[in-house]
Protein backbone atom coordinates (compact mmCIF):
# COMPACT_ATOMS: atom_id res chain seq x y z
CA UNK A 1 0.00 0.00 0.00
CA UNK A 2 0.98 3.79 -0.90
CA UNK A 3 0.59 6.08 1.38
CA UNK A 4 0.45 9.89 -0.21
CA UNK A 5 -1.27 11.97 3.04
CA UNK A 6 -1.26 10.35 6.37
CA UNK A 7 -0.20 7.42 8.02
CA UNK A 8 -1.32 5.99 11.49
CA UNK A 9 1.33 4.78 14.19
CA UNK A 10 -0.32 1.74 13.81
CA UNK A 11 0.29 1.49 10.18
CA UNK A 12 4.18 2.63 10.44
CA UNK A 13 4.66 0.64 13.28
CA UNK A 14 3.72 -2.55 11.13
CA UNK A 15 6.73 -1.23 8.36
CA UNK A 16 9.50 0.05 10.45
CA UNK A 17 11.54 -2.96 8.98
CA UNK A 18 10.56 -2.86 5.76
CA UNK A 19 13.72 -1.38 3.67
CA UNK A 20 12.38 0.69 1.24
CA UNK A 21 10.73 2.81 3.41
CA UNK A 22 12.20 5.97 4.68
CA UNK A 23 11.54 7.54 7.76
CA UNK A 24 12.07 11.14 8.42
CA UNK A 25 12.39 13.43 11.55
CA UNK A 26 11.77 17.04 11.09
CA UNK A 27 11.30 18.17 14.41
CA UNK A 28 11.89 22.07 14.80
CA UNK A 29 11.68 24.67 16.96
CA UNK A 30 10.86 28.19 15.31
CA UNK A 31 12.30 30.51 18.31
CA UNK A 32 15.13 28.12 18.71
CA UNK A 33 16.78 27.06 15.75
CA UNK A 34 19.37 24.54 18.06
CA UNK A 35 16.21 22.66 19.58
CA UNK A 36 15.07 20.65 16.55
CA UNK A 37 18.90 18.80 16.40
CA UNK A 38 19.32 18.38 19.73
CA UNK A 39 15.86 16.63 20.29
CA UNK A 40 17.08 14.18 17.25
CA UNK A 41 20.35 13.27 18.93
CA UNK A 42 18.14 12.23 22.27
CA UNK A 43 15.89 10.40 20.50
CA UNK A 44 13.97 9.34 17.76
CA UNK A 45 12.38 6.86 15.72
CA UNK A 46 14.26 3.79 14.68
CA UNK A 47 16.15 4.48 11.35
CA UNK A 48 15.19 8.24 11.03
CA UNK A 49 17.28 10.77 9.58
CA UNK A 50 17.25 14.39 10.61
CA UNK A 51 16.43 17.22 7.99
CA UNK A 52 17.04 20.41 9.32
CA UNK A 53 14.31 22.78 8.26
CA UNK A 54 16.68 25.88 7.92
CA UNK A 55 19.62 23.70 6.55
CA UNK A 56 17.86 21.53 4.42
CA UNK A 57 14.48 22.53 3.43
CA UNK A 58 15.15 26.29 3.00
CA UNK A 59 17.23 27.92 0.72
CA UNK A 60 19.77 31.19 1.70
CA UNK A 61 17.66 34.37 2.58
CA UNK A 62 18.23 37.16 0.95
CA UNK A 63 17.19 40.31 2.77
CA UNK A 64 14.76 42.40 1.19
CA UNK A 65 14.25 39.76 -1.87
CA UNK A 66 13.09 36.70 -0.49
CA UNK A 67 11.04 35.25 2.48
CA UNK A 68 11.98 33.66 5.57
CA UNK A 69 12.42 30.17 4.43
CA UNK A 70 12.92 30.46 0.29
CA UNK A 71 13.08 26.71 -1.16
CA UNK A 72 16.38 25.74 -2.19
CA UNK A 73 17.21 25.20 -5.23
CA UNK A 74 15.86 22.37 -7.19
CA UNK A 75 19.31 20.92 -7.79
CA UNK A 76 20.52 21.09 -4.47
CA UNK A 77 17.30 19.63 -2.67
CA UNK A 78 17.76 16.65 -5.09
CA UNK A 79 21.17 15.93 -4.66
CA UNK A 80 19.97 16.08 -1.37
CA UNK A 81 17.22 13.16 -1.66
CA UNK A 82 19.58 11.30 -3.93
CA UNK A 83 22.23 11.18 -0.43
CA UNK A 84 19.14 10.03 1.94
CA UNK A 85 18.33 7.42 -0.60
CA UNK A 86 14.99 8.43 -2.17
CA UNK A 87 14.34 7.20 -5.19
CA UNK A 88 10.90 6.48 -7.42
CA UNK A 89 10.59 3.60 -5.23
CA UNK A 90 10.79 4.47 -1.78
CA UNK A 91 7.85 5.35 0.61
CA UNK A 92 8.77 8.30 2.97
CA UNK A 93 7.69 9.01 6.36
CA UNK A 94 8.29 12.32 7.52
CA UNK A 95 6.54 13.90 11.31
CA UNK A 96 7.57 16.46 13.94
CA UNK A 97 6.87 17.63 17.24
CA UNK A 98 4.32 20.19 16.01
CA UNK A 99 1.31 18.70 14.74
CA UNK A 100 2.70 18.07 11.42
CA UNK A 101 3.59 21.72 10.93
CA UNK A 102 7.25 21.15 10.06
CA UNK A 103 6.78 18.14 8.47
CA UNK A 104 4.19 19.45 6.14
CA UNK A 105 7.07 21.63 4.69
CA UNK A 106 8.80 18.20 3.90
CA UNK A 107 5.95 16.41 2.57
CA UNK A 108 4.86 19.26 -0.05
CA UNK A 109 8.86 19.46 -1.31
CA UNK A 110 8.86 16.53 -2.05
CA UNK A 111 5.23 16.25 -4.24
CA UNK A 112 7.08 19.83 -5.82
CA UNK A 113 9.55 17.39 -6.95
CA UNK A 114 7.16 15.05 -8.16
CA UNK A 115 7.84 12.22 -5.44
CA UNK A 116 4.32 11.31 -4.70
CA UNK A 117 4.83 8.34 -2.09
CA UNK A 118 5.30 10.58 0.88
CA UNK A 119 3.13 10.70 4.07
CA UNK A 120 3.07 13.00 7.54
CA UNK A 121 2.74 10.78 10.67
CA UNK A 122 -0.28 11.67 12.62
CA UNK A 123 0.27 12.65 15.89
CA UNK A 124 3.49 12.80 15.21
CA UNK A 125 6.15 12.38 18.09
CA UNK A 126 3.61 12.78 20.25
CA UNK A 127 1.32 10.64 19.56
CA UNK A 128 4.50 7.69 18.73
CA UNK A 129 5.83 8.10 22.23
CA UNK A 130 2.53 8.16 24.32
CA UNK A 131 1.68 5.05 22.35
CA UNK A 132 5.00 3.91 24.17
CA UNK A 133 6.45 2.90 20.74
CA UNK A 134 10.23 2.02 19.90
CA UNK A 135 12.37 5.01 20.04
CA UNK A 136 16.67 4.48 19.84
CA UNK A 137 19.24 7.50 19.40
CA UNK A 138 21.39 5.59 16.76
CA UNK A 139 21.89 7.82 13.90
CA UNK A 140 21.36 5.55 10.41
CA UNK A 141 24.21 5.60 7.71
CA UNK A 142 21.94 6.61 4.56
CA UNK A 143 22.40 4.59 1.48
CA UNK A 144 22.55 6.90 -1.62
CA UNK A 145 19.86 6.20 -4.06
CA UNK A 146 19.17 8.19 -7.65
CA UNK A 147 16.60 11.10 -7.56
CA UNK A 148 15.23 12.23 -10.05
CA UNK A 149 13.16 15.40 -10.03
CA UNK A 150 9.71 15.88 -11.78
CA UNK A 151 8.98 19.53 -11.17
CA UNK A 152 4.99 19.75 -10.69
CA UNK A 153 5.05 23.39 -11.44
CA UNK A 154 1.14 23.60 -11.03
CA UNK A 155 2.02 23.39 -7.29
CA UNK A 156 3.11 26.13 -6.99
CA UNK A 157 2.41 30.06 -6.91
CA UNK A 158 4.47 33.16 -6.85
CA UNK A 159 3.50 37.03 -5.53
CA UNK A 160 1.79 38.05 -8.96
CA UNK A 161 -0.54 34.84 -8.83
CA UNK A 162 -1.34 35.33 -5.55
CA UNK A 163 -2.44 38.91 -6.29
CA UNK A 164 -4.50 37.95 -8.96
CA UNK A 165 -6.17 35.41 -7.30
CA UNK A 166 -7.11 38.07 -4.56
CA UNK A 167 -8.90 40.38 -6.91
CA UNK A 168 -10.57 37.39 -8.93
CA UNK A 169 -13.91 35.30 -7.53
CA UNK A 170 -12.91 32.74 -9.98
CA UNK A 171 -9.85 31.89 -7.39
CA UNK A 172 -9.18 31.65 -3.84
CA UNK A 173 -6.19 32.92 -1.60
CA UNK A 174 -6.38 31.34 2.06
CA UNK A 175 -4.38 32.45 4.91
CA UNK A 176 -3.10 29.71 7.17
CA UNK A 177 -1.62 31.96 9.66
CA UNK A 178 -3.42 32.16 12.97
CA UNK A 179 -6.38 34.65 13.09
CA UNK A 180 -4.91 37.38 15.26
CA UNK A 181 -1.78 36.93 12.86
CA UNK A 182 -4.02 37.15 10.13
CA UNK A 183 -5.80 40.58 11.51
CA UNK A 184 -2.38 41.81 11.79
CA UNK A 185 -2.10 41.96 15.83
CA UNK A 186 0.40 39.50 17.50
CA UNK A 187 2.90 39.63 14.70
CA UNK A 188 5.64 37.44 16.17
CA UNK A 189 7.71 36.95 12.92
CA UNK A 190 7.68 39.58 10.42
CA UNK A 191 8.34 43.24 10.42
CA UNK A 192 5.14 44.48 8.78
CA UNK A 193 1.52 42.48 10.09
CA UNK A 194 -1.49 41.85 8.15
CA UNK A 195 -2.59 40.09 5.29
CA UNK A 196 -2.59 40.10 1.59
CA UNK A 197 -6.05 41.96 0.87
CA UNK A 198 -8.44 39.53 -0.47
CA UNK A 199 -7.47 36.60 1.06
CA UNK A 200 -9.26 34.47 3.42
CA UNK A 201 -8.34 33.28 6.64
CA UNK A 202 -7.64 29.80 6.99
CA UNK A 203 -5.63 28.66 10.29
CA UNK A 204 -4.31 25.72 9.85
CA UNK A 205 -4.39 24.37 14.09
CA UNK A 206 -8.41 24.13 12.73
CA UNK A 207 -6.66 21.14 10.82
CA UNK A 208 -5.87 19.20 14.44
CA UNK A 209 -7.71 18.03 17.58
CA UNK A 210 -7.06 18.41 20.92
CA UNK A 211 -4.45 15.40 20.63
CA UNK A 212 -2.45 17.00 17.67
CA UNK A 213 -4.24 14.50 15.22
CA UNK A 214 -6.14 15.60 12.14
CA UNK A 215 -9.73 15.60 12.67
CA UNK A 216 -11.67 13.60 10.33
CA UNK A 217 -11.85 13.59 6.61
CA UNK A 218 -15.60 14.72 6.41
CA UNK A 219 -14.68 17.22 8.87
CA UNK A 220 -11.76 18.69 6.85
CA UNK A 221 -14.07 18.87 3.52
CA UNK A 222 -17.05 20.42 5.47
CA UNK A 223 -14.28 23.36 6.57
CA UNK A 224 -12.39 23.74 3.20
CA UNK A 225 -15.58 23.24 1.38
CA UNK A 226 -16.94 25.97 3.27
CA UNK A 227 -13.85 28.22 2.64
CA UNK A 228 -13.62 27.37 -1.19
CA UNK A 229 -17.05 28.11 -1.90
CA UNK A 230 -17.19 26.40 -5.22
CA UNK A 231 -14.20 27.66 -5.94
CA UNK A 232 -11.93 24.73 -7.72
CA UNK A 233 -8.99 23.76 -5.73
CA UNK A 234 -6.57 24.32 -8.67
CA UNK A 235 -7.83 27.77 -8.87
CA UNK A 236 -6.86 27.57 -4.65
CA UNK A 237 -3.19 29.65 -3.87
CA UNK A 238 -1.92 28.94 0.18
CA UNK A 239 0.20 31.10 1.92
CA UNK A 240 1.36 31.90 5.63
CA UNK A 241 4.15 33.15 7.08
CA UNK A 242 7.27 31.69 5.02
CA UNK A 243 5.69 28.95 3.19
CA UNK A 244 5.76 26.34 6.02
CA UNK A 245 2.55 25.84 8.19
CA UNK A 246 0.60 26.93 4.40
CA UNK A 247 1.73 23.17 3.13
CA UNK A 248 -0.22 21.69 6.32
CA UNK A 249 -3.59 23.17 5.04
CA UNK A 250 -2.37 21.67 1.82
CA UNK A 251 -2.63 18.54 3.27
CA UNK A 252 -5.35 18.64 4.84
CA UNK A 253 -7.69 20.10 1.88
CA UNK A 254 -5.59 17.00 -0.30
CA UNK A 255 -6.07 14.00 2.64
CA UNK A 256 -10.04 15.82 2.74
CA UNK A 257 -10.59 14.28 -1.20
CA UNK A 258 -11.09 18.00 -2.31
CA UNK A 259 -7.75 17.73 -4.81
CA UNK A 260 -4.65 19.89 -4.86
CA UNK A 261 -3.81 23.29 -4.45
CA UNK A 262 -0.77 25.80 -5.10
CA UNK A 263 1.48 27.11 -2.62
CA UNK A 264 2.87 30.53 -2.57
CA UNK A 265 6.26 29.56 -1.07
CA UNK A 266 7.62 33.42 -0.45
CA UNK A 267 4.00 33.84 1.41
CA UNK A 268 3.67 37.10 3.57
CA UNK A 269 7.42 37.16 4.58
CA UNK A 270 8.34 37.76 0.92
CA UNK A 271 4.92 39.81 -0.33
CA UNK A 272 6.52 42.38 1.91
CA UNK A 273 9.32 42.78 0.50
CA UNK A 274 7.86 45.02 -2.20
CA UNK A 275 6.38 47.96 -0.55
CA UNK A 276 4.38 48.62 -3.60
CA UNK A 277 2.41 45.41 -2.40
CA UNK A 278 -0.95 46.34 -0.99
CA UNK A 279 -1.32 45.24 3.06
CA UNK A 280 -4.69 44.90 4.68
CA UNK A 281 -5.78 44.35 8.51
CA UNK A 282 -8.72 43.32 10.48
CA UNK A 283 -10.65 40.28 9.15
CA UNK A 284 -10.86 41.06 5.70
Amino acid sequence: MTYTTLISTNDLNKNMENENWLIIDCRFDLMNADKGPLMYSESHLPRAIYANLEEDLSGPVIEGKTGRHPLPALSEFSNLLTSWGVDASVQVIVYDNLGGMIAARLWWMLRWLGHEKVAVLDGGWKKWTDERRPINKEVPIAKPRQFVAKEQLHLLANAEEAAEASQNDQKCLLDARSEDRFRGENETFDVIAGHIPGAISAPCMRNLDSNGCFVDQETLRNIYSSLLNGVETRDTILYCGSGITAAHDVLAILHAGLGDCKLYPGSWSHWITDPNRPVATGVK
